[in-house]
């Protein structure tokens, strides 16, 4: 008797040890992917500052056009730090690079010309030039990034929209 209640406590440890590992599993959102690699670490830093993990981590199908920490460079650093200390214009801008649904490069390549409504409510064009395509005047480096929610296409600026 006393062997089959340490065998069933055994087990029951073993449960509980592991439930918590799998619980915890990595989803892949979005944010997770972004925050996974360092080139991001602007943007994933800026999307936390103006309080949009949960939006990019949801169930909603996305698509982010994700600048890198080279694109924010770009930018003058009195100009980040304004944008990255009005959180609606953080906000504004941030939500600039997000359309709705999951858009693979084979279907962003056929918006050849057309414009393309962002959750901002301003819509970017779309442009193939030369084999290449951009958003805007931003050029897309990388495609087809796979998310539990969406895609990630790397582009090298930041997309600001009109005031």
């Amino acid at each position: 008797m006393k062997r089959i209640a340490l065998l069933l406590a055994a087990v029951l440890a073993a449960v509980a040890v592991a439930a918590p590992a799998s619980a915890g599993a990595k989803s892949n959102t979005i944010v997770d992917v972004a925050a996974g690699n360092p080139q991001f670490s602007t943007l994933v830093s800026l999307v936390k500052k103006a309080g949009l993990v949960g939006a990019l981590s949801g169930k909603t199908k996305l698509t982010v056009f994700a600048p890198t920490n080279a694109a924010f460079a770009k930018l003058p650093k009195a100009t980040l730090n304004k944008v990255a200390s009005d959180k609606k214009l953080l906000t504004s801008i941030l939500t600039y690079h997000v359309v709705k649904g999951a858009v693979p490069a084979s279907k962003v390549v056929k918006l050849n010309g057309k414009s393309v409504k962002t959750l901002n409510g301003q819509s970017v064009q779309i442009k193939v030039k030369g084999g290449s395509v951009y958003v805007n005047s931003a050029k897309v480096v990388k495609t087809d990034v796979k998310a539990s929610n969406g895609i990630i296409h790397v582009i090298d600026s930041v997309l600001i929209p009109k005031s």
